[in-house]
């Protein structure tokens, strides 16, 4: 169940980028306020890594920037390199633009481990043609049909 967010307590993203998509989850006060997910673009296909990590963040500043301007929060990731994203000695234009971006927040990013972020995780991967996939399955099985 979601919570609705209060004046009181940080904020804390749980963050996750995959092959597929981008996922993270809005915690405050160790409640879930609420979460958010996309696939890539066919342009981001071909970031790398540490660029997918860092989409995700500016992603999730970006959607939740109404709760998190002004306050302070904690980035959680399970790619280690972020937590020295400030510290980049030639970052491309695009790192510099979001790193632009990111300056106007009140974050600490942190390492959290992989297996631990298990809802960020699951909704980095999840796809839009496997759900349908699933559904149609379902409908077959149950020998419902769709208008």
């Amino acid at each position: 169940m979601f919570a609705l967010s209060s004046d009181n307590g940080a904020f804390a993203i749980y963050s996750d980028a995959s092959k597929n998509g981008l996922g993270c989850v809005l915690i405050q006060n160790d409640k879930v306020i609420t979460y958010a997910s996309r696939q890539l673009k066919s342009y981001e296909l071909n970031y790398p890594t540490h660029d997918l990590e860092l989409a995700i963040v500016v992603f999730a500043l970006k959607i939740w920037r109404h709760y998190l301007y002004g306050e302070k929060c904690e980035i959680y990731t399970d790619h280690k390199s972020l937590k020295y994203l400030f510290t980049h000695r030639k970052p491309n234009m695009r790192q510099r633009r979001w790193l632009e971006l990111i300056k106007y927040y009140d974050l600490a990013i942190n390492y959290h481990i992989g297996k631990a972020n298990s809802v960020a995780n699951t909704l980095s991967r999840k796809a839009s043609r496997t759900l349908a996939t699933m559904l149609a399955r379902q409908l077959k099985a149950l020998e419902l049909e769709v208008v």
